[in-house]
């Protein structure tokens, strides 16, 4: 198959190319309606199959744009000009998308429909990216990716959009965008975003996806790292580095859109480090990545170390694998299953690199740093947050947790709020044993977030119990310390630690919020 270069997108072409796709209804919803939401389920597994089968014979804009663009398969030249009046076959060339051969065209890139959820509603954007290993196998017989291949939206991706704190922003800046995807999102609420890539193929790309979108508030810049925004600051960055830990040796592939071209976990290190300088006070910076456990010293801690003391940090780590797992892992993601040939020698190249440095095991989760305000006064509004921790369980709105738990932190910085109310997630649930009238176990739970379940006495429980804004938090350790017959002094001191960890991980939210 040919490869084709990718040039800067034209606007004019673009937005015949939205209209196309907008006419042709290539959506998520009219496209699982047409094939069967358990053929679209398929898809994701790599099974394109029964999807062929559902739209069989149909040569409408909607079948024969899904099988090209969602599929990337090649169609009738016929069929397309149809489906693409208002772009035409020649400006689907000029936008590097496909080609014509004999009689057919041939997909260079796949469209699909990429729904999102976000603080401000649901939408729908169309992502081009490059073809995938499903398309390339059918194409030309497959094997491994192309090192500069361009993903598009997976498992990653959505990872890092649920996790970004939904903030209204001057400034943001996406490093390492990709197929654009986070620069989209950001733009919702930044009046301008910087999109960075050291791929000038990722943001053709992007600036692609942003002419699609109709986004105009995205400005589009190559380089590595933090270069292309020397001395400039933002009130967001966000980034989905290429942070996979790949041994640097010859005859291992090293992928743009995953491999930093540094040993180890330097690439996370340099972006913990350097990222500081560029967030103006008050703002935060948020990425996926990947630490490296050595000996004794674990990932989590080396992680903690390259952050500086004063800054706001918040890693969740979400999983640790083996460096057998972990090599796996991306061997199989770079297309190189053991059934070929590359596959041993590539997991010795792994596993000899991971020995050579020690590496015990890898670490993979998210990394929230944020620059401290500063008030009048020149003093900074709390004591900074540093919370390392491990959270295993389910996860959801993780960008709401993160943005409340700072905004509860910084509602400590004088002590506990006057009025406190619960959270609309939270649950009570006691655990009585047979016979016994009294509770043997009282937890709180957590619907939303971070998914997190505490165990508490009588007393915390019934404090929170009364948080439903009628009392003042005074009042309610008054009446508890009544009840219990125990000093308000002592009862306070016993609750007061344990209302700011439920304040800071959104059990109870400041009246005022």
């Amino acid at each position: 198959m040919v490869r084709h270069l990718l040039p800067r997108p034209d606007s004019v072409l673009c937005a015949a190319l939205a209209a196309d796709l907008d006419a042709a209804d290539l959506r998520s919803e009219p496209l699982r309606a047409a094939w069967g939401a358990e053929a679209d389920d398929a898809l994701a597994r790599g099974v394109r199959s029964p999807l062929l089968r559902a739209i069989e014979g149909r040569t409408d804009a909607l079948a024969t744009l899904g099988r090209l663009f969602v599929l990337g398969m090649p169609q009738p030249e016929a069929d397309v000009a149809a489906a693409l009046a208002r772009t035409g076959l020649e400006g689907l060339e000029s936008l590097g998308l496909g080609y014509r051969e004999d009689g057919r065209v041939v997909p260079a890139a796949l469209i699909r429909p990429q729904s999102f959820v976000d603080a401000d509603g649901v939408g729908e954007w169309w992502i081009a990216s490059d073809l995938d290993e499903l398309a390339l196998h059918h194409l030309d017989g497959g094997g491994a990716l192309p090192p500069d291949h361009v993903l598009g939206v997976g498992g990653a991706s959505r990872t890092l959009a649920s996790l970004v704190m939904p903030v209204e922003v001057e400034r943001a800046l996406d490093l390492g965008t990709g197929c654009g995807i986070q620069a989209l999102l950001v733009a919702r609420h930044a009046g301008t975003v910087i999109a960075t890539d050291i791929s000038a193929r990722a943001l053709a790309y992007a600036e692609l996806n942003a002419m699609l979108a109709g986004v105009r508030n995205i400005e589009f810049r190559q380089g590595s790292m933090f270069e292309p925004v020397a001395g400039e600051s933002f009130g967001l960055i966000v980034s989905n580095p290429p942070f996979v830990i790949t041994p640097r040796g010859a005859g291992v592939p090293e992928y743009e859109y995953r491999d930093g071209g540094l040993v180890g976990d330097a690439l996370v290190e340099a972006f913990v480090t350097q990222a500081p300088a560029h967030l103006v006070p008050g703002g935060s910076a948020q990425l996926l990545g990947n630490w490296e456990s050595l000996g004794s010293a674990r990932g989590i801690r080396r992680l903690e170390s390259w952050i500086a003391p004063e800054l706001d940090a918040w890693v969740v780590q979400r999983e640790t694998l083996s460096p057998l797992g972990y090599a796996e892992l991306w061997i199989r993601d770079g297309g190189t299953t053991p059934r070929d040939a590359a596959f041993e020698p590539l997991l010795d190249a792994w596993l000899a690199d991971f020995a050579a440095r020690g590496v015990t095991e890898i670490g993979f989760g998210y990394v929230l740093i944020r620059r401290p305000a500063v008030l009048e006064r020149g003093e900074t509004a709390a004591a900074p947050l540093r919370r390392f921790e491990t959270v295993p369980q389910p996860v959801t709105s993780v960008g709401r947790a993160f943005r409340d738990g700072l905004a509860g932190h910084d509602a400590l910085a004088e002590g506990i709020p006057d009025v406190l109310l619960v959270a609309a997630d939270v649950t009570e649930a006691r655990h009585h044993m047979p016979g016994q009238e009294a509770p043997s176990v009282i937890e709180l739970r957590q619907g939303g977030g971070f998914g997190r379940t505490i165990s508490v006495d009588p007393a915390l429980a019934g404090f929170v119990g009364a948080c439903d804004g009628d009392l003042s938090v005074t009042q309610i350790a008054a009446a508890l310390a009544d009840l219990f017959e125990v000093p308000l002094v002592d009862l306070w001191a016993d609750l007061e630690p344990r209302l700011r960890v439920l304040v800071t991980d959104g059990f109870l939210i400041p009246a005022d919020r």
